[in-house]
């Protein structure tokens, strides 16, 4: 059976939904975020850190074709090189900006290196759930403990950590399982992280999500996304 794909026609509704969102908040993508395929194609030998980070557009089903029920979108800003962590110097961080919409799930997952600080950078109230872990798996009758702006606070198993805008979790690597929605309205959400690979460093508890969905062309891509990077830009 195929994976559930999403249009190109959607994806291009999303980016413009997107942007402008984004744009309410007085926050602007950086300027190789309006590029068109062509133009990232005759600049791709200059584009190369763009391109080898990940940096750009990705808007996630998590291959299961109902972005509007789970999804997520994200633009990466920046993200190092996490073969410079064992160096211990260089690019150790990355930044997304993100929109988690009213109702919108993002399914239970943890990460295997990045620590993150999930900022709610204005609109709704977002929601996170959480869980401990035990061996790497979602442990559902372990609580966890987790830092809110400097704050320690201990949650039971399920929690639903609530952040108004201003608010952020610190979360870290194999110890806190998360699950998050937008409440009250879509979030715009800010990622302030350890250098990663979205491509590895994402476990979900259910075994059917993939990180990155297939694409269905009925349309011209209005510009580029992460995954499109290796086929468009050979």
């Amino acid at each position: 059976m195929s994976q559930p794909s999403i249009k190109r026609s959607r994806v291009n509704q999303i980016m413009r939904e997107s942007d402008a969102f984004i744009r309410s908040f007085g926050y602007v993508l950086p300027p190789f975020a309006y590029w068109s395929p062509a133009e990232f194609r005759a600049r791709k030998d200059d584009a190369q850190m763009i391109i080898k980070a990940n940096l750009g557009w990705d808007i996630s089903d998590y291959g299961l074709g109902e972005f509007d029920k789970t999804g997520l979108f994200l633009f990466t800003v920046r993200n190092g090189n996490a073969a410079d962590l064992d160096k211990g110097r260089g690019m150790l961080y990355a930044e997304k900006a993100m929109i988690s919409r009213e109702n919108q799930y993002s399914p239970m997952h943890r990460h295997n290196l990045k620590a993150e600080d999930i900022i709610n950078r204005g609109g709704g109230t977002l929601v996170i759930e959480l869980f401990g872990d035990t061996d790497g798996q979602c442990d559902r009758n372990k609580g966890t403990v987790v830092y809110t702006d400097g704050i320690r606070r201990e949650l039971p198993p399920g929690a639903h950590l609530k952040l108004l805008p201003g608010e952020s979790v610190t979360l870290m690597p194999n110890e806190h399982w998360h699950a998050f929605w937008g409440e009250g309205g879509d979030v715009f959400i800010g990622e302030v992280s350890t250098v990663n690979d979205d491509r590895t460093d994402n476990v979900f508890e259910d075994p059917r999500i993939a990180r990155f969905g297939g694409i269905e062309e009925d349309e011209e891509p209005l510009h580029l996304l992460v995954s499109d990077y290796e086929a468009w830009l050979k």
